[in-house]
């Protein structure tokens, strides 16, 4: 069965908390990610989401003037500092029901103090295609109109 380890990404995208939310937006467009965690001393202090940068940075409706760019605020300052984390070993189950209980995004994954990946919603949509194309491997074909005229 799945495990976090196999579903995991290890490739992992950091910023430290000095960085810059417009180094952060950066990052999560050129890799298509938007969750990324926060290291200090390679330790695991925050996670700077794209909801944390859209919602700390001002909309381009506001006069120019008045603006806060993107590239004046510091990740430190809209990261979240409490980042609920799995352990490498746990339970694929219990990750999945504790994002869906959280309603969050992503769960980094910790060996003891370590970072060493991180799992998203988007790792359990893919574990759901895999599983439903299984099902329907090795259930019978069935046609859904077979009693309906289909033009």
């Amino acid at each position: 069965m799945f495990s976090i380890e196999a579903i995991m990404s290890t490739n992992l995208i950091t910023l430290s908390p000095s960085a810059t939310l417009a180094e952060a937006r950066t990052l999560m467009h050129d890799h298509r990610i938007h969750h990324i965690p926060v290291l200090n001393d390679d330790k695991l202090i925050g996670l700077v989401t794209l909801t944390n940068v859209l919602a700390a940075t001002d909309s381009f409706l506001r006069d120019p003037q008045n603006r806060i760019h993107a590239n004046e605020i510091l990740v430190e300052d809209a990261m979240v500092r409490d980042v609920a984390t799995v352990e490498v070993h746990a339970s694929l189950r219990h990750a999945a029901l504790f994002i869906e209980k959280h309603k969050i995004g992503c769960l980094p994954v910790m060996d003891n103090d370590e970072l060493v990946g991180i799992i998203t919603d988007t790792d359990f949509v893919a574990v759901a295609i895999n599983l439903l194309e299984t099902i329907e491997e090795t259930e019978p074909v069935v046609n859904d109109y077979e009693d309906e005229d289909v033009a």
